[in-house]
């Protein structure tokens, strides 16, 4: 597969199946997922050229839910070099457990060893407040009320081989920080 991460081998293997069940060719199937890069929102990678470097940015700004939350900062733990930045947007329509999925993101980012989290919505103020109390999470950590804050702190903090990770609902507008990154080429 293309794209990294455990969550990917549920879905490819889901594909695979209707491919069989609609009589495609499995091993045509097969190639295009390997060749199928991610797309912007939606796992796309981006290096970033910075003072001294580059920093690599993944770019799931699209679409943000307790489980994708937990399956992308899991990949951003594996990713190797620099220092892991998580840029968190909240996520939306999670109804009465809202805060309890939001605070219980504090144990993903403790196993990725994310280095600096930047917490972006009233949502995520949940989380911060969570981190703020010592739980086992990030050492460093800043809540955000906008996408636009968040830019400003992230290039404050961003230096060679970082490694970023930009995840919210899509209400959040992260993607604007994609587009800052890169130029406008997410």
């Amino acid at each position: 597969l293309s794209q990294p991460g455990q969550h990917w081998i549920g879905n490819s293997m889901a594909v695979l199946a209707a491919v069989l069940a609609a009589g495609g060719d499995l091993a045509s199937a097969g190639l295009a997922m390997a060749e199928m890069g991610g797309l912007a929102g939606r796992g796309a990678r981006h290096e970033v050229a910075i003072a001294g470097g580059t920093a690599h940015l993944i770019d799931e700004s699209y679409n943000a839910n307790p489980a994708s939350m937990a399956a992308t900062i899991g990949q951003l733990g594996l990713s190797g070099g620099g220092r892991r930045i998580a840029v968190l947007g909240s996520m939306k329509e999670l109804g009465d457990k809202g805060d309890d999925y939001h605070r219980a993101l504090a144990a993903p980012l403790a196993a990725a060893k994310v280095d600096f989290a930047i917490l972006v919505g009233k949502e995520m103020a949940i989380l911060a407040d969570e981190l703020k109390a010592g739980v086992e999470g990030p050492k460093e950590f800043a809540h955000c009320a906008t996408a636009q804050e968040a830019l400003a702190l992230l290039q404050q903090y961003l230096c060679a081989s970082d490694t970023i990770l930009v995840k919210g609902s899509n209400s959040m507008g992260l993607s604007t920080i994609v587009s800052a990154l890169t130029g406008g080429k997410n």
